[in-house]
C-alpha cells in the first residue's frame, strides 16, 4: 500500500510527522497518553475519550487486530490515535480485522511512525494540550496556528455527545467466554443507571451483580427517576469537565437528600462531589492507564487499577464532618474514593469494571449490594472484606 503522510501539531508549536492509517482526514482535539500495553479497542470505543486523541506508550500496537466482542460502546469514541508502531501482521484468533481497517470503518485517523516517547516526554512535562492530526493539512505553521485556537475541555459539555437519548433496559452479563465468569446471583434489587458515557463492561457488572438494570439519560430529571421506584441509582463514568454537567448535577442535589443508595464511578465521583458542595480542577496530564495504584486509607491495602480522567475532586473543598475519605492515588494523593457519613453513598475515581485492566476492584459492586440492603455507605474496612469475599467467588468461578 502507498503510503501516506500525517502530522501531527501541538499548541506549543511541536509538530511531529508520520505516515497515516486508518481513515484520511483533519482531527482537532486535546492530546492524551495511555500506559496500558493492550486494551487499544476497549480504549477507543469507551465514550469518557470523546473530545481527546489517545497516544498509546506501549511501543507496537494493533497484533491481536480488532473483534466485535471487545467493545465498549457502538462506535470509536475517541478522535484519533497515534502509536510508535502498528503491527504488520494480525496474529489472534478472534481477530476480525486489523486494527488499520477498523479506524478506516470509523472514519477515524490514526498516526505512527513518531517518537511517542518525545511526545509524551513534552505533555508530561508541559500538561496535556490541544492538537492537530491530519493527514490533508501538511504545513506545520497552519497546524500549530489550528492547536493553538481549539477550544479546549474546560468548560465543554461532551456528555450530551455520548449520553444515550431515551431509557432502555440492559440485561447482558458476561455472555463471551473469554470474559471474565461470573454467574449472576439475583438480587431483585432495581438500578436506575444516568449514562454519562457508561462503558458496556460496567452495565455487565451491575447485570452479574444481581441487579435489574435500568439505562436513562444523562439528563433525567429527579422525579422521573422516583417514578421507576430504583432501589439504588448508579451514576456512570463519562468524558470532559463535570462543571458543566449541571443537570446531573441538580439531579443528585435532588435525590441524596432521599437516601437513596448511589454509586458512582470516575466522573460520575466528581458529579456526586459537586454535588455535595465539592469543586473540581483539571490535573496537568491525567490518570490513564491500567496500573495506577491506589491506597485504602483505613487498611493499608493497595489495589492496581484502571483508570482515565483527566479532572479530579478536590479533597480540601470537601466537608469531612459529612464525607470520608477512603482512597488515594499512591502517585500523585489525588482523591480516588468517598464515601457519606450519614447518607448511603460512596463512589470511586478509577474503574473497578477494568477493560482494560486489573480486577483488583471488581468487589465494589458487591458493595453496592450490601449498600442497598444496609442503607448505608460502606466503610472502608468493609470494602475490604468485601474484596476478599469476592475474590474468592471469582476464584471459585475461574479456576484456571
Amino acid at each position: 500500500m502507498k503510503q501516506r503522510p500525517a502530522k501531527l501539531a501541538l499548541q506549543d508549536g511541536s509538530v511531529y510527522t508520520g505516515t497515516a492509517f486508518g481513515a484520511s482526514g483533519t482531527a482537532t482535539a486535546e492530546i492524551v497518553f495511555n500506559t496500558s500495553m493492550a486494551g487499544y479497542q476497549e480504549i477507543l470505543t469507551d465514550p469518557s475519550y470523546a473530545g481527546q486523541i489517545v497516544t498509546m506508550t506501549y511501543p507496537q500496537i494493533g497484533n491481536y487486530g480488532v473483534n466485535s466482542e471487545d467493545v465498549e460502546s457502538d462506535r470509536i469514541c475517541a478522535q484519533g490515535l497515534i502509536v510508535r508502531e502498528l503491527a504488520g501482521r494480525v496474529s489472534n484468533f478472534r481477530a476480525e480485522q486489523s486494527l488499520g481497517e477498523y479506524l478506516a470503518a470509523e472514519k477515524v485517523i490514526g498516526l505512527e511512525g513518531i517518537d511517542t516517547r518525545a511526545l509524551v516526554k513534552t505533555l508530561r512535562e508541559k500538561g496535556v494540550m490541544n492538537g492537530v492530526l491530519s493527514t490533508e493539512i501538511l504545513d506545520d505553521k497552519q497546524l500549530a496556528k489550528m492547536a493553538r485556537e481549539a477550544p479546549g475541555l474546560v468548560g465543554r459539555d461532551l456528555v450530551r455527545e455520548v449520553s444515550s437519548k431515551t431509557q432502555t433496559q440492559w440485561s447482558k452479563g458476561f455472555e463471551s467466554k473469554f470474559a471474565m465468569d461470573r454467574k449472576p446471583q439475583p438480587t431483585g434489587l432495581k438500578v436506575v443507571a444516568i449514562d454519562c458515557g457508561i462503558k458496556r463492561n460496567i452495565l455487565r457488572n451491575l447485570v452479574a451483580a444481581g441487579f435489574e438494570v435500568t439505562v436513562v439519560p444523562a439528563d433525567t430529571k429527579a422525579q422521573q427517576i422516583q417514578k421507576l421506584k430504583p432501589d439504588g441509582l448508579f451514576l456512570s463514568n463519562g468524558p470532559g469537565d463535570p462543571e458543566p454537567v449541571k443537570y446531573t448535577i441538580e439531579t443528585l442535589r435532588e435525590l441524596i437528600p432521599t437516601k437513596l443508595p448511589i454509586f458512582g464511578i470516575c466522573l460520575g465521583m466528581q458529579l456526586l462531589g459537586l454535588a455535595l458542595g465539592g469543586k473540581t480542577y483539571k490535573l496537568k496530564f491525567g490518570h490513564r492507564g491500567a496500573n495506577q495504584p491506589v491506597l485504602n486509607v483505613a487498611t493499608g491495602r493497595v489495589e492496581i487499577t484502571s483508570q482515565n480522567h483527566g479532572f479530579a475532586l478536590d479533597i480540601d473543598s470537601l466537608n469531612r464532618d459529612e464525607v470520608q475519605i477512603t482512597h488515594l492515588n499512591l502517585n500523585d494523593k489525588t482523591l480516588e474514593g468517598i464515601a457519606h457519613r450519614k447518607w448511603p453513598i460512596f463512589a470511586v475515581q478509577y474503574h473497578p469494571e477494568a477493560s482494560p485492566g486489573p480486577h483488583d476492584a471488581t468487589y465494589l459492586f458487591d458493595c453496592f449490594v450490601q449498600m442497598m440492603q444496609t442503607h448505608r455507605a460502606p466503610n472502608a474496612r468493609e470494602m475490604d472484606q468485601t474484596q476478599k469475599e469476592t475474590k474468592k467467588l471469582t476464584t471459585k468461578n475461574n479456576p484456571g
